[in-house]
C-alpha cells in the first residue's frame, strides 16, 4: 500500500498548480488588515456617537458578525474569500461565514432540517475544539500561576 501512497504524492504534486505563496500573502495581509480596519472605523463611529465602552465591545463584533453574513447570504464573501484566503479568517468574520454559508446552502430543505441542522456543520468543530483547547489552556495556567 505504501507505494501506491507514493505514487499519488507524485501524481498530486505534478498535476497541483504551484502555489503564488507571496502574492497569497500579500492578499491575506491586506484583507484581513481591511476587515480589522473596517471594525476600527466602527469602534470609533460608536465612541463618537456616545456609547459606553460596553455597548462598543457589543456593538463592532456584531456590526462584523452582520457584514460577513450578509455578504455570505449575497455571494460576496466567497468571491472575496477566493482571493484573499486566510485574509478574511479574521476570526470573526471566518466564523460568521463558516456559520452563514451552511444555512444559506440547506435553506431548501426547511428550517428544521435544512437550516438548524446544518448550520453548525463547519463551525461545530471549531467550537467544540476551541472550547476543549480553553480548557487546556486554563488547567496549564492555573497549575502555571499555582508553581509560582
Amino acid at each position: 500500500m505504501l507505494p501506491d501512497k507514493r505514487k499519488y504524492s507524485e501524481m498530486v504534486k505534478k498535476n497541483s498548480p504551484p502555489s503564488p505563496i507571496l502574492k497569497d500573502f500579500i492578499w491575506a495581509f491586506l484583507v484581513g488588515g481591511f476587515i480589522c480596519m473596517i471594525g476600527q472605523l466602527f469602534m470609533e463611529l460608536y465612541e463618537y456617537l456616545g456609547a459606553s465602552e460596553d455597548v462598543v465591545k457589543m456593538a463592532v463584533p456584531s456590526t462584523l458578525i452582520f457584514i460577513a453574513s450578509f455578504l455570505t447570504g449575497i455571494g460576496i464573501f466567497d468571491k472575496i474569500a477566493k482571493h484573499a484566503g486566510a485574509g478574511t479568517l479574521v476570526p470573526i468574520t471566518g466564523f460568521s461565514n463558516a456559520v452563514t454559508s451552511p444555512a444559506v446552502e440547506f435553506k431548501n430543505e426547511g428550517f428544521i432540517l435544512g437550516v438548524g441542522a446544518n448550520m453548525f456543520k463547519i463551525a461545530g468543530p471549531v467550537i467544540a475544539y476551541g472550547t476543549i483547547a480553553s480548557v487546556v489552556y486554563g488547567v496549564i495556567y492555573w497549575i502555571c500561576q499555582m508553581l509560582k
